[in-house]
């Protein structure tokens, strides 16, 4: 009787077979890594998922203080600790894709050595878990954006945040792309997994999270503000301020540069991805 089998385990010979059709095949898997991720992290913790609003809770009100308090840094007219949580919950979202990403090979090495599946399901079922955590996060803010507009703030949602599901997807493919990349390369090269939380910190410092484009644009040269919005995150971050606050720019043209570097890390991620994770049992 001949044997029919599901699947098939061959090398892989081609660096561009990415073979995302196996992908979508293990959707449960996805599924099913995104709720083992949400036990895990909260396992034995008191608070529990209040972590998710306590966070981004706690950053803005120091950042309301210190930047907005002591230093007295412009937020474009709107009220200051509206202006701090709406850049930290679109940063921390990226942040969270790229750093969840960062460890992929390393962190998962025993799974990955003891049985088959697509590996870009891992990184996959990380960036849902890291949206649903954000959405959460959105869902405060919104509380409080009610509670300001209720009080008669200074505060206008515009068109543009119709766009937030794109915003928040170039982010999602940024940070894995830039993850990715990473992960590949800390299979040889473990220190880079000490430069991640150093890197990500400085990326922080250059893109308008605690300041907006516009207030800055006064004191630094045309050169140096176009050089900060090529950088990817910047556009993303203008754009959901003006979406939901009505405040900042509207740097089109820079976004589309973004998609640009967006989809070419990614692009060139998931290549590298796919190359090492043939040997990377070999190396870590």
């Amino acid at each position: 009787m001949e044997k029919k089998w599901t699947a098939i385990i061959e090398p892989k010979n081609k660096l561009l077979d990415l073979k995302l059709d196996e992908v979508w095949q293990y959707r449960d898997l996805i599924w099913l890594n995104v709720q083992r991720n949400f036990k895990t992290r909260f396992k034995q913790t008191v608070l529990g998922p209040a972590w998710f609003v306590i966070q981004p809770l706690m950053t803005t009100i120091i950042q309301t203080f210190v930047f907005g308090t002591i230093a007295g840094m412009a937020t474009d007219g709107v009220p200051q600790f509206l202006f701090y949580m709406a850049g930290n919950i679109t940063w921390q979202f990226f942040a969270a894709c790229f750093t969840g990403n960062a460890s992929t090979f390393t962190g998962n090495a025993g799974i990955f050595g003891k049985i088959y599946f697509p590996r870009l399901t891992t990184p996959i079922s990380s960036i849902i878990t890291t949206f649903f955590n954000s959405m959460i996060q959105f869902a405060m803010f919104l509380g409080f954006e009610v509670y300001f507009f209720a009080i008669g703030s200074n505060i206008q949602i515009t068109w543009v945040a119709a766009l937030m599901p794109l915003i928040f997807l170039q982010l999602a493919l940024l940070g894995m792309g830039c993850g990715i990349i990473v992960s590949s390369l800390t299979t040889k090269y473990r220190d880079l997994s000490i430069l991640v939380g150093f890197g990500v910190s400085l990326w922080m410092y250059i893109s308008p999270v605690i300041y907006s484009v516009t207030t800055i644009g006064d004191t630094l040269s045309p050169a140096l503000v176009r050089i900060m919005m090529i950088n990817p995150v910047t556009p993303a971050l203008e754009l959901m301020r003006y979406g939901w606050l009505g405040a900042g720019t509207t740097p089109f043209g820079y976004w589309g540069i973004s998609w640009i570097v967006t989809i070419v890390l990614l692009f060139f991620g998931m290549i590298i991805f796919n190359k090492v994770e043939k040997t990377f049992m070999d190396t870590v």
